[in-house]
Formats: C-alpha cells, structure tokens, sequence
C-alpha cells in the first residue's frame, strides 16, 4: 500500500526577507540608472558639443571685444600685432586655431605663419562678414574643426573683421568619451549607494519584524486568527489613544445578544468607545500600566469576569487587551441548582418527619387507640396546611417554594422565627433569570436577617411576595438593631461589610442584579428598632394577580 505522504511534493521553501527585498529594490535601482543614464548617453554628443561650442564663442567674443585687436585689425597685417595675442590665447585654452581676418578675409594671424596675409579657406565665413555668429564643422589648412565665427566691431559699431575659433573634431569626441565614461562611473556609484541603502533598509526591516521571515508572519495571523475563532472568551484590544483596534468572534456575539443584535463590527466599536466599564477597565490598564485579574463588570445586563493586561513594546505602554467570560448563564445555574438542592433537603427533611408519624399512626392502629388517632392524625393535617400547604398555596414556583421552605426550616434550626406573610403571592410564570434573581436577593437578605438577629432570640424575620400587572415586590424586614444612617448609602458597595473581611458582597450582587432586570432595591432603617428592603423586579406571571 502507498504511502499518501510519500507521494505529495516537497513544498517549496519561501523566498527570505532579505533576498525578497534585496532582489526588489535592485532591481528598481538599476532600472532607474539605466533608464536615466540610456537617455543621457543619447544626449551625451549634442551636450558636449553645445558646451564645445559655448566655450569657443565666449573666447571669440572676449578677443573680438579686445581693443587691441580692433585696433590692429585698422593697421596693415604685416604688422604682425595680432598674432602674438592669438598664439597665447590658443595655446591658453588648448584650440587649434586662432584666426582673425579683416573685412577681405585676409588672415591676421594663424598657427602657420606661412598663412598670414593670406585668404581664409571656407565658405562659412561669409555669414561672419555679414555680422552673423555662425558655427560650422570645415577643413582648412589643418585638420578638420568646429569653426566658431564671431564679427569684430570698431568703436563706431562698425564691423572691421572676424575672430574665427577652431577646435579639433578629436579633441571634441575625446570630451566626448570622456563624458560618457563620467556616465558609467555615475551609475556605478548610484549602484553602491543603492546597495548599501538595501542593506540598511533589509536590516531595519528585520528590526522591525523581530527578524520574522515573511511567511513566518503570514502563518503567526492565520494561527492568530484561529485562535481567537476558536476561543470561547471574548477579546477586546485597543491602542495607546483607547480606541478598539481587535475584537474577536466571541466578543462580536456577546455584543449582539446584549442590545446590538444587527450592528455591524463599525457600530459595535463605536458603541464601545463611546462608554461602557469594558473601555473604562482598559483606560484604567492604559493608566496605570498594572494588569487587573478577574474583576466583575455588569455590561448590559451580563456579568462578566474579565482579565485586562497591558501591551508593552521595549518598557513602552502601546496598548492594553482584556479577555472576558460570560458568568451569567453559570450563575443562573447555579443559584437555580442550589434552589433545587434546598427543595430536595426539605423534601427529605419532611420524608423522614413523615415516615416518623406513619409509625406512630401503625403504632397507634395496632394499640386499636383510636381516639388517640383521630387526634393525632387531626393536628399532622392541621400542621401540614399550616406549614407546607399554605406556602404552596401562596408560591406557585416549586424552585422558590423549596428556597423557602429551606430558610424556614433554617430558621427553626437556628431558633429563629421566619413568617412568610399571608398577603403574599408568587405565580409560577417567571423566567430562567427572574427566578435566579429573585433567589439571589431572597437569600442574601435573609441571611443578612439572620445574621443581624443572631444575638436577638426573640427577633423575627418576615417576608413578604406580592405580584401585580408584571411586578413583583418583594419585603424582606427584621426587628433587629438596624443600620446607621451614616452607613445607608454604602451598604450597597462591593467590599463594605460589618461583619469583616473577605465579605461585603451579597448586598452588591443584590443590587447589581436587581438593576440588570430594570427594577430597583430600596433600604429604610430605624437603627433598635427594624430595618426593612423593598424590592421590585419585572416578573413574568401574565393575568394571574395577587387576590
């Protein structure tokens, strides 16, 4: 049988940052040199010969201003007063000629003394002794020039001769090769310095990168972005200026079960921005630069345990990023489950009362005590109306029916005396997170009664269920010594407590939970005297109303 992994290609190993951006960037700069330097070497001719020919004018002109050679070109060419002055002038600036003639074209001076007082050879000097400037390329006696021709003027702007420069075709394409090898020199500089710019922008990209190959960073995203898919918690980032720059699958789901159920990634981070305790944790994060650890936050009526840790970037804050976890949906179910395990610990509590009494009635029956009997079978059912059967009447929820038995059977345990008044009504209609909610607030209460008549005996502690047209009001009240008033407003805040440390947490949850389903919690207390909650929460019992 085949191996299927022996017969897949070896995958081809990616192309290295440096050889990437080495090949790239060369490749632009020698694409540039070339194109640039091809278009210079084309122009290179006519610009040197322009600059040839720039030079030869302005040295005609200078002589052809001299007033020694306006004057001497008034005097017989015998005189030999201009060759000397033309001589030192070619040889100055390396020409191959200096010629002046006179209006007849008789030569004043030329490299050949032979030539003197004789006719110049071309026909390019007639524009000359028209007073035109002209440039022309032309063999006389010596080799063949680029002749420059340049009019002399006397004082009176009359023309009196010409001043002709000639320099030498070779001495003209050596400065022309000359320049053309300045070109390669040029590009081959360009060539390094484009080198060593690569260098250094391959070095300070790796930098950067952490020395992360490309295809290294492309596999770290796709990773990157499957994990936070894949993540159950939500995710949350944002930038040094607090603006949210991740958010992850799970987060953009609790986003829209909580209120933005059709609102796009841009409205869910505008949203955010805007207000809300996610953004104020990472603010406070981006502040201090000190992480925060499983803190609870109610956003929009979730509870969430979230983590929030700073971004650091060489012992620089550039950022922070929290991850949070739903904990409303475990919380209601286990304030539900532990509803049910007090039913079931009543349940089992009043089996064994119960298997008790049927074996004081067989007792009884086998005695044939039958007017005992009828007694005791009278004040079991008088008991059982009087305890269960008028709590069940009034409480239709069994959850919250065995929560109350559970507290009532707790009180008499603890020699305490609990009363669920008989104005209350509780219809079985409510949702999954009233109940949860109304056990939390139920329970935390009582509790607190309990603990506040500990060292009151006598102390009673009453409840009081009333519904009508979708609200529930619950009264939760004792006679114990009460709250001080300095101590009212605070009561409800995380961490405050009279009872020590590690506590101060019930009467927040009560609170923070009452508010997530929009009712409201309210505290009066006359300190020796009682001290009374009142409660109202939406509740779910449709037509069904408190009689």
């Amino acid at each position: 049988m085949n191996n299927p992994t022996a017969q897949q290609p070896a995958r081809k190993r990616p192309m290295k940052l440096t050889t990437s951006v080495s090949l790239m960037v060369s490749t632009v700069i020698v694409a540039v040199l070339v194109v640039v330097h091809f278009f210079y070497f084309l122009q290179i001719s006519s610009v040197t010969r322009q600059s040839v020919e720039h030079k030869a004018l302005a040295v005609a002109r200078t002589l052809a201003n001299s007033p020694d050679i306006q004057h001497a070109l008034l005097l017989p060419a015998t005189l030999n007063l201009i060759q000397p002055v033309a001589s030192q002038v070619q040889k100055s600036n390396d020409l191959l000629y200096v010629v002046v003639t006179n209006m007849e074209g008789i030569r004043y001076s030329h490299p050949v003394r032979e030539a003197i007082n004789q006719h110049f050879i071309g026909p390019d000097l007639r524009p000359a002794l028209l007073g035109k400037e002209n440039v022309s390329v032309n063999q006389g006696q010596l080799a063949k020039a680029l002749r420059v021709f340049t009019p002399v003027y006397d004082p009176q702007h009359r023309q009196i001769g010409v001043v002709v420069i000639g320099i030498s075709l070779s001495e003209v394409n050596a400065q022309i090769n000359q320049s053309r090898w300045n070109i390669l020199w040029t590009a081959l500089f360009g060539s390094l310095v484009g080198a060593a710019g690569t260098f250094w922008l391959v070095r300070a990209s790796r930098r950067m990168l952490f020395g992360l190959e490309p295809y290294e960073i492309s596999a770290l995203f796709e990773q990157r972005q499957a994990m936070l898919y894949a993540i159950k918690e939500g995710v949350v980032a944002v930038d040094l200026n607090a603006q949210v720059t991740l958010i992850n699958h799970a987060a953009r789901k609790l986003f829209r079960e909580t209120g933005m159920p059709q609102a796009s990634e841009q409205e869910i981070v505008r949203n955010l921005e805007a207000s809300g305790p996610l953004i104020a944790n990472l603010r406070a994060v981006l502040n201090s630069g000190k992480p925060q650890r499983d803190e609870e936050i109610h956003f929009r009526g979730r509870d969430l345990l979230i983590n929030t840790m700073p971004v650091s970037s060489k012992n620089n804050i550039i950022g922070a990023i929290c991850t949070f976890r739903d904990k409303t949906e475990v919380t209601r179910l286990t304030q539900r489950l532990s509803g049910m395990v007090n039913y079931v610990d009543t349940l089992r509590q009043h089996s064994h009362e119960f298997m008790n009494k049927l074996h004081v009635i067989l007792g009884l029956l086998h005695m044939k005590s039958y007017e005992q009997l009828e007694a005791y079978i009278l004040k079991t059912a008088n008991n059982y109306q009087t305890e269960i059967g008028s709590l069940l009447r009034k409480i239709k929820s069994p959850v919250i029916a065995g929560f109350l038995l559970s507290k009532l059977n707790r009180a008499s345990d603890q020699g305490q005396r609990l009363v669920l008044s008989e104005e209350s009504f509780l219809p079985d209609r409510g949702s999954e997170q009233q109940v949860s909610v109304l056990i939390t607030v139920l329970g935390n209460l009582i509790e607190n009664a309990f603990d506040a008549l500990s060292q009151q005996p006598e102390g009673e502690v009453s409840v009081l269920l009333h519904y009508q047209q979708g609200w529930l009001t619950c009264e939760v009240s004792d006679d114990g010594p009460g709250i001080p008033p300095e101590q009212l407003d605070a009561i409800f805040e995380k961490g405050f407590s009279s009872k020590g440390e590690q506590r101060g947490v019930g009467l927040f949850l009560c609170k923070q939970q009452t508010l997530s389903l929009g009712g409201e919690i309210i505290v009066e207390s006359d300190p020796g005297v009682y001290t009374q909650f009142l409660v109202q929460l939406p509740w779910d019992g449709g037509e069904e109303n408190a009689c």
